[in-house]
């Protein structure tokens, strides 16, 4: 059987595989192991790229939004507003800083932060709100940014959108965003990796401190901190895919637009509903999500896995009704568009190097599933 996988790693590698390598030697000659020229280099050309004054390597994703969620008042004893369908980091970074994460409704179509829910849920003890820029498109963050009082912050996960924009601005513009490189991103890493963008240079620098046990020099430590270092092999690997992201993020949007002339039969049918761009939104597509209507979701994806196609779903739970954070008190129905979001929706194969063919079998392999 040909299978075809959410998403190709053997690929993305198979395309930088000689630029890895020689950076890998590059490295290894100098035994800069930590820090180092290239991890100087890829934050010089990732903040470059993102189109903010400063990027700060960490070794993950969970640790950057940590990270730019302290160095921006966070602590114990604070709230922070997330939305209630995003995956656990989210809400497990919140906790770290010693915050109760308080997750909001999305909205039914894009599935992105609902700001109106995300204000009604700020309290006097909201020190934050965390927008998660989902699926590869930018949730709201201009209009938050306006109605909130002084002393709520905006943090940005920007996990699962490197290369999107709203309205022109990226995230971190202004602000401050935490990113991450797990492999499977739209730039990913060959392990775990991260970054936190922003423009306010004593921001970055904190985080750069707090990341490196509280301090920049050696055995000089100012603030508690902890190790979250990204490394110099990581970021070759960063470096050589970063050259073919914007590329790549092109490749995507072909894809994404394929799947919806693909998929126009079943959504006239009323079988599936198709994934929504917000206006003003320049999509990069980390996945390409719909909603099943009249079927079930799990049975749909099973039978879709035992043909060869690797759908997925993002996310099964979404974070209130999860047992890490049952202790929050929420039962289902309190946030209904992201509990029917985690019932309904799968993820359909997408990456650079898929084929039309590729994508006409995954879709009549749908259409044969919904029957």
């Amino acid at each position: 059987m040909n299978h075809i996988p959410l998403v190709d790693l053997k690929a993305a590698h198979a395309e930088v595989a000689p630029q890895v390598q020689a950076g890998f030697e590059r490295v290894l000659a100098r035994t800069a192991f930590i820090g180092g020229d290239e991890v100087r280099d890829f934050e010089r050309e990732y903040a470059e790229f993102a189109g903010v004054a400063h990027c700060v390597g960490v070794a993950n994703g969970t640790d950057a939004l940590e990270l730019a969620l302290r160095v921006s008042g966070v602590g114990a004893g604070d709230e922070v507003v997330i939305p209630a369908n995003t995956f656990i980091a989210t809400a497990g970074a919140v906790a770290r800083t010693g915050a109760r994460p308080v997750p909001a409704d999305c909205l039914p179509d894009s599935y992105l932060l609902d700001p109106r829910a995300a204000l009604a849920a700020v309290g006097p003890a909201t020190r934050a709100v965390v927008p998660v820029h989902l699926y590869g498109q930018c949730a709201e963050v201009a209009a938050l940014i306006a109605a909130l009082p002084e002393r709520v912050k905006v943090v940005e996960d920007a996990a699962q959108c490197q290369g999107a924009t709203r309205e022109g601005r990226s995230p971190g513009s202004g602000g401050i965003a935490a990113t991450s490189f797990y492999p499977g991103k739209n730039l990913g890493a060959y392990g775990d990796a991260g970054a936190v963008l922003t423009d306010d240079e004593d921001a970055a620098a904190r985080v750069r401190a707090i990341a490196n046990h509280g301090g920049v020099a050696k055995y000089r430590h100012d603030v508690a901190g902890f190790n979250s270092r990204l490394d110099g092999l990581q970021a070759v690997v960063l470096r050589a895919k970063l050259a073919r992201l914007a590329e790549g993020n092109r490749a995507r949007r072909a894809a994404a637009a394929r799947y919806d002339a693909l998929l126009a039969g079943l959504v006239a049918a009323g079988r599936v509903v198709p994934p929504v761009t917000v206006a003003g939104n320049e999509h990069v597509w980390h996945l390409y999500v719909l909603r099943v209507v009249g079927a079930d979701r799990d049975d749909v994806v099973g039978k879709l896995n035992a043909e060869g196609i690797g759908a997925g779903v993002h996310y099964p739970a979404p974070v209130h009704l999860t047992p890490a954070f049952a202790h929050l008190g929420h039962r289902r129905g309190d946030f209904p568009h992201a509990e029917e979001a985690a019932d309904r929706i799968l993820s359909l194969p997408l990456y650079p190097q898929i084929t039309a063919d590729q994508q006409q079998r995954v879709v009549d392999t749908l259409a044969a599933a919904l029957r």
